[in-house]
């Protein structure tokens, strides 16, 4: 048998003196490590309270070194600002003989009336309209005069007479019914895909179809006007058309360059296209300026010429602060459209001009003669073929007058980033309508568009005018000197922009990041025709005074922001900006930018410093982008400032202030205007 296993010795139990014990020495454990950590609290309290309590006193004392040198920050300020009077005063004298070259071209028809600006306008909207309907009248006699050859300039093929007569701004299609072929109900225009498909009654019928494409657009009205409801109703009872719309246009500028400026935030005023609202401000404070100047004249006429130049540019600066502000400023109500078919010239724009569309009767033809060519000219001339026809009779349930198909070549040089919408000018009540039209269908590739119309009329494609708002991120670098890039990106697409003194050019253009030749590429241009030329083509990022109510926003205070804007013009020669997404997290009373000094290549890849600024303070943060949380601290070794010029001269290079001070004065007044238009600010 196996030996019995030894008996485990037991566990010595533990007496009650020693569990005391035990227990008490675990008590004085726990109090002796709460002391500690109660002491250590303290002392990280008292640190903490201590370096609280020298961050305020170093605050006060930079807020306070900063008011005390404010008014000389400000008043140095003011003397680089003198830039924007001064290159005012040089474009006023520009624009004195651009005028008198603006209307020789408006007689020869050579220039669309979109790019005439705000006081040519008004000046001279009696002689527009005269000149749209002698175009029309010259467009009919031309028409007249080839449809009255149709039989000799026949198709062998068809037996149908077809023609195309293109121009830089006008292309004329032109087809003739001249076999009546109830088969033959495909009109297409040769070596295009543009055409129509007629129903059995027009193919059987003596007509001819016209097609008129204007590149421009003289039909939509030139100020889509956003005004309040309120200011909407009282003037709802006006039915102004023709001629009482420029009596009334006339009336209103006359009114406006009387008005004191006093007054100025007191009258209730339409607000009209942003890019036109510097032309009013400068129409506004001119007069104001040459009443002031009289007056002084007449009551002190012993005074110098320097004191009259003095308030001549005081008056002139304040006109263009004043003008500047407009730019970035929002309208508090937007009206409500009155019909749900009327288009909203607000929310959508035009692009590709007016396709004209007209089914006409065709004239007597041309008819050879012993040597002779007789012709039958009608004394009403050409006359449109009404389709379906007008009549008072029984309808006739066998007859029917089905759509007409339309079939539209989109030009290259406009974009769409969306399906274009299809949209007929209504000639009674002078406006756009989006219904009447059916059946549509958009083939991207070969840029054909396809629809039908119950009638026929002149029609025109629109596209959301905030489609490339608000934007992914934006840079701003100088390349040089008085010239700068700068680049905008979309969802869309990718603009890069050149500014050079008062010039600015389209360098690229990457649409879903590839590359595209662009007709707008290399041409220089002045900041306005430039502005007006890009959103002809679809590539708008304009904001409107409207715009906020159609695109989510980071809006800013218009002060703080045409402050950020002017200042970083003034500074555009040395420093490159650039989107920051800290900006979206500070309040509207601030903004946030990243900068850097750039005098060469070689400086591109320094790194970015955050800039913070609200109107009247700068601060260089000391958080980078990439951080994870929002902070004010302040960077070490910087101070606060008035202006970011005194901000970035802390520790800007001599090389670097001394190209700031001697930039251009237009240049910079250019990259002021092309901040103002884009709202990089806000609109990112």
């Amino acid at each position: 048998m196996a030996p019995k296993s030894k008996k485990a010795p037991s566990k010595k139990k533990m007496t009650k003196a020693e569990r005391l014990r035990l227990m008490q020495e675990e008590e004085e454990r726990r109090l002796k490590e709460e002391e500690e950590a109660r002491l250590k609290f303290e002392k990280e309290e008292q640190e903490r309270l201590e370096i609280q309590r020298i961050e305020r006193e170093k605050w006060s004392q930079l807020e306070k070194k900063d008011l005390e040198r404010r008014s000389q920050e400000l008043e140095e300020l003011a003397l680089l600002e003198g830039c924007f009077p001064e290159a005012e005063k040089q474009k006023r004298e520009i624009r004195a003989l651009a005028q008198l070259i603006e209307k020789v071209k408006l007689i020869l028809l050579e220039t669309p009336t979109y790019e005439l600006d705000h006081r040519t306008v008004l000046q001279h909207q009696g002689s527009i309209l005269r000149l749209q309907e002698l175009l029309s009248l010259k467009i009919n006699v031309a028409t007249e005069l080839l449809l009255r050859q149709a039989s000799n300039l026949a198709d062998l093929d068809t037996g149908n007479m077809e023609k195309i007569i293109r121009d830089e701004n006008v292309t004329l299609y032109v087809w003739a019914n001249l076999k009546k072929n109830p088969r033959h109900r495909s009109v297409r225009f040769s070596e295009t895909q543009i055409g129509f498909e007629i129903p059995r009654i027009l193919a059987t019928s003596n007509v001819a179809l016209r097609l008129l494409h204007t590149r421009y657009d003289h039909i939509t009205p030139l100020f889509p006007i956003a005004v309040t409801e309120q200011k909407q109703n009282t003037e709802g009872a006006e039915q102004v058309n023709g001629k009482e719309s420029i009596e009334k246009a006339m009336t209103e500028e006359k009114l406006f360059t009387e008005e004191k400026v006093t007054n100025e935030d007191e009258q209730p005023k339409a607000e009209q296209e942003r890019e036109l609202n510097l032309v009013q401000e400068e129409n506004k404070y001119e007069a104001i300026e040459n009443t002031v100047l009289q007056r002084t004249s007449d009551s002190e006429g012993e005074d110098s010429q320097t004191t009259q130049l003095e308030l001549e540019m005081k008056l002139l600066s304040e006109a263009v602060l004043a003008a500047q502000l407009r730019l970035v400023e929002n309208i508090v109500e937007l009206p409500e459209a009155s019909e749900s078919y009327k288009v909203d010239l607000c929310h959508f724009s035009p692009l590709g001009g007016v396709y004209h569309l007209d089914v006409l009767e065709l004239p007597p033809q041309c008819k050879p003669v012993k040597g002779w060519v007789l012709v039958e000219i009608l004394q009403e001339g050409l006359q449109k073929f009404i389709y379906p026809p007008e009549t008072t009779e029984e309808p006739d349930p066998d007859v029917t007058f089905p759509p007409i198909e339309v079939t539209l070549e989109i030009h290259k040089s406009v974009v769409f980033f969306e399906r274009p919408r299809v949209i007929r000018w209504d000639n009674e009540g002078k406006l756009w309508r989006s219904d009447g039209i059916s059946s549509v269908y958009y083939n991207r590739e070969e840029r054909l568009l396809t629809f039908s119309m119950d009638t026929l009329g002149p029609v025109t494609l629109i596209q959301d005018a905030h489609v490339n708002m608000p934007y992914q991120s934006w840079e701003m670098s100088p390349c040089g000197t008085n010239k700068v890039l700068l680049i905008v990106k979309t969802v869309f697409m990718e603009l890069q922009i050149y500014i050079k003194e008062n010039l600015c050019m389209l360098t690229s253009v990457k649409l879903r990041g590839k590359g595209r030749e662009f007709h707008l590429k290399g041409k220089w241009m002045a900041p306005i025709p430039f502005i007006l030329a890009l959103k002809e083509a679809g590539l708008n990022i304009f904001p409107a005074v409207y715009s906020h109510f159609y695109v989510v926003i980071n809006n800013k205070v218009p002060q703080v922001e045409l402050k950020a804007y002017r200042q970083m013009a003034l500074l555009s020669s040395a420093f490159s900006f650039g989107w920051s997404k800290w900006n979206m997290v500070c309040n509207s009373t601030r903004v946030v930018i990243r900068v850097r000094e750039q005098l060469s290549e070689e400086t591109e890849h320094h790194t970015w410093s955050l800039l913070m600024f609200s109107g009247d303070r700068a601060q260089m943060l000391k958080m980078q982008e990439e951080n994870d949380k929002f902070s004010e601290a302040l960077r070490e070794g910087t101070e606060f400032h008035s202006t970011l010029y005194h901000m970035m001269k802390d520790f800007a290079s001599p090389v670097a202030m001394e190209r700031v001070r001697h930039s251009n004065c237009q240049f910079i007044d250019s990259v002021c205007y092309m901040l103002l238009s884009i709202r990089v600010l806000s609109y990112s």
